[in-house]
């Protein structure tokens, strides 16, 4: 039997009506949450005040319901699964010859298209709102000055001290031993009068320092001068280095690919984006994937067991997922595991566990 126009109406909307009020609950218990957490990192620190504080949680806003998607996905599609077998409007459809695969369309089409406007439309904006976050974080909470950027033209990185701030330009970097290749250096006194620049070969990472070599001093109203070795005061390390690149969480889905690219060609590894750009790729996936979880655990309840079984069995589940997801994301960033295995394998697994479930509850 066909699954009509009407039922496929009547599904949908009852999966979408409890999909937006679990994710009401959810992005409210996350809003109040993630408040008191940056309430208490602001603690003592009297430039966080608290209109910084909300603003800085609207901004994080987004990224949390990028996190607690899947899992609205399934606590929605659990109680509108749940509510119709209680309802025995499962045995209804049932009976009429509409098999488990029909039953579920309507919602999986629903979360398919979820995870589409999820990476192309909502994550680009997810993206502009955390780096605002993490610029805010930066400047208030963690009072970090060190910032680096890569573009198709280089590196640039900033650093600065109490005499004033030094901008550092690369065309290429040598990242295990931090040696930066065609070096020029602007120099500046307080934020913005300019007090020279240096222009050399290479710059070397040491400690404390960044040792220059064959460098072209220059100076305004002063002759240029060229020297050996020229040392430049710092307090970045390797990891502040790498710890100050844009996190993959700030960059569009659109913008990624060209990024990645753009890392790789100035001699820093890609992977960490590449791992979160596939991981992307797969979040329709995962969405499906929780929708036939969801359908394993309430479809076929008994009205005294039922409610136990499906609120346990969802609880559980996320538990595991998110273990899950967590450990192959970490054996992914440690390149333990191939990249693409690591951003499949979550959506992978939960697809495979849900169909396998299935099978056995239509076919037996």
């Amino acid at each position: 039997m066909q699954l009509s126009a009407t039922l496929s109406r009547y599904l949908s909307r009852q999966f979408i009506f409890w999909l937006v009020s679990v994710f009401l609950t959810l992005t409210g218990v996350a809003l109040l949450f993630n408040t008191v957490e940056l309430m208490r990192r602001a603690s003592g620190k009297k430039e966080a005040t608290l209109g910084i504080i909300f603003q800085m949680g609207l901004f994080k806003m987004p990224h949390l319901v990028e996190l607690i998607l899947p899992f609205t996905v399934l606590f929605g599609a659990m109680l509108a699964f749940w509510r119709l077998a209680k309802a025995n409007e499962v045995v209804v459809v049932r009976s009429a010859g509409v098999s488990v695969w029909q039953f579920l369309l309507p919602a999986l089409i629903v979360a398919f298209l979820i995870g589409i406007f999820h990476i192309t439309i909502f994550n680009p904006f997810a993206a502009i709102t955390l780096a605002k976050f993490e610029q805010l974080e930066s400047r208030y909470l963690k009072r970090s000055t060190s910032m680096l950027a890569v573009s198709k033209n280089g590196v640039w990185l900033r650093q600065a001290d109490a005499g004033g701030q030094a901008v550092i330009h690369a065309l290429r970097v040598s990242r295990d031993q931090m040696i930066l290749h065609d070096v020029i250096i602007f120099l500046f006194e307080g934020t913005d009068h300019f007090a020279g620049r240096v222009d050399a070969k290479s710059a070397r990472l040491d400690n404390g320092y960044w040792d220059v070599k064959d460098a072209w001093i220059s100076a305004p109203n002063r002759v240029a001068k060229r020297v050996d070795s020229y040392r430049l005061k710092t307090d970045l390390t390797v990891e502040k280095i790498l710890d100050s690149f844009a996190s993959p969480e700030t960059m569009s889905f659109w913008d990624l690919p060209d990024f990645i690219d753009a890392l790789e060609a100035a001699g820093f590894s890609g992977h960490r984006h590449r791992l979160h750009l596939y991981t992307l790729y797969a979040f329709p996936v995962l969405l499906c994937s929780m929708v036939l979880i969801a359908a394993t655990f309430t479809l076929r309840v008994n009205r005294r067991t039922g409610a136990v079984f499906a609120i346990g069995g969802g609880v559980f589940l996320s538990f595991l997922l998110y273990f899950l997801a967590d450990v192959v994301h970490a054996l992914g960033l440690s390149a333990n595991v191939p990249t693409l295995l690591a951003a499949w394998t979550p959506a992978g697994v939960t697809l495979m566990l849900g169909l396998a479930m299935l099978l056995h509850l239509e076919d037996g």
